[in-house]
């Protein structure tokens, strides 16, 4: 590893290069679509909330340069990945970075109509299977997933994505999502070596997840929690930086390279959770 790839370089320019960010509706993903749009990006926005999205897109747009692009996707529903998915290969030759960054978390047990645990499909499978489906676009290009140091409380088993054989907790069933981040980049890193993958911590953010959990009141209003824009910070930078000054595969935080262990860096593990995600998304 090099000193720069442990210290992290200062951002570069995002000129011209086609960035999809989701979940870019608010927190993380709007904070970051902003500041790309100020480096150049030609921006792809997806989000599920219409009005904010288009929000998003209106203050993201710079005077005589590239229009961002607006895409509607509920991640509770594979069935509108697969279409945005197909939306953005017709649209898009090439797409030089993905930021999986839609995330989510319920305070009691749902289950999707496709029938999974929501936590779970909103934060692993839908961007497991949005990446699996841009995979061509992508090669040459980057997929940065947001993940969060809360994986450490997460127990993921490739066979129990829903983590049915556990009761139920909303902070537990984020964490396990988390760290499924983390693992799908380290693996991606491993079958797709012209993909720069990579994960990240933002940090404890004020932003709007958790609504309707014990939690919302703790990530909405402390005052001590980073603002959204030093929470994406980091995946700026993963966007942006020189390949070379990165590690695939890698987790990062404050623009530095983090270990991981237990679970998040077994990859044993991870090539189990991809067969897993890669059947349960067909």
């Amino acid at each position: 590893m090099t000193a720069a790839a442990a210290a992290g370089p200062a951002a570069a320019g995002l000129e011209g290069r086609t960035v999809v960010v989701t979940g870019a509706t608010s927190g993380i993903g709007r904070a970051a679509a902003l500041a790309m749009a100020g480096l150049g990006a030609r921006l792809v926005l997806v989000g599920r909330d219409r009005a904010r999205l288009a929000e998003t897109a209106h203050r993201a747009a710079r005077p005589g340069g590239p229009q961002p692009e607006a895409y509607t996707a509920d991640f509770t529903e594979l069935r509108r990945v697969r279409e945005l998915g197909e939306e953005l290969r017709a649209r898009h030759g090439r797409i030089d970075v993905l930021a999986a960054n839609a995330g989510a978390m319920y305070a009691s047990h749902t289950v999707t109509a496709d029938g999974f645990e929501a936590t779970m499909q909103v934060n692993h499978l839908a961007g497991f299977l949005l990446a699996g489906l841009l995979r061509d676009r992508l090669a040459g290009g980057r997929l940065i997933l947001t993940s969060s140091d809360a994986h450490r409380q997460g127990r993921i088993a490739a066979d129990d994505l829903s983590g049915d054989r556990h009761r139920y907790g909303a902070g537990r069933a984020y964490a396990t999502s988390k760290q499924a981040n983390i693992l799908t980049a380290r693996e991606a890193a491993r079958r797709w070596p012209d993909v720069l993958a990579v994960s990240y911590h933002p940090g404890q953010v004020r932003t709007r997840i958790g609504r309707g959990t014990v939690s919302s009141a703790y990530f909405r209003y402390n005052p001590f929690l980073r603002s959204a824009a030093k929470g994406a910070d980091t995946l700026v930078w993963l966007a942006s930086a020189p390949a070379g000054d990165l590690v695939p595969g890698g987790y990062y935080a404050n623009r530095r390279l983090r270990p991981v262990g237990g679970p998040a860096g077994d990859d044993a593990l991870a090539a189990k959770l991809w067969d897993a995600s890669a059947a349960a998304t067909a």
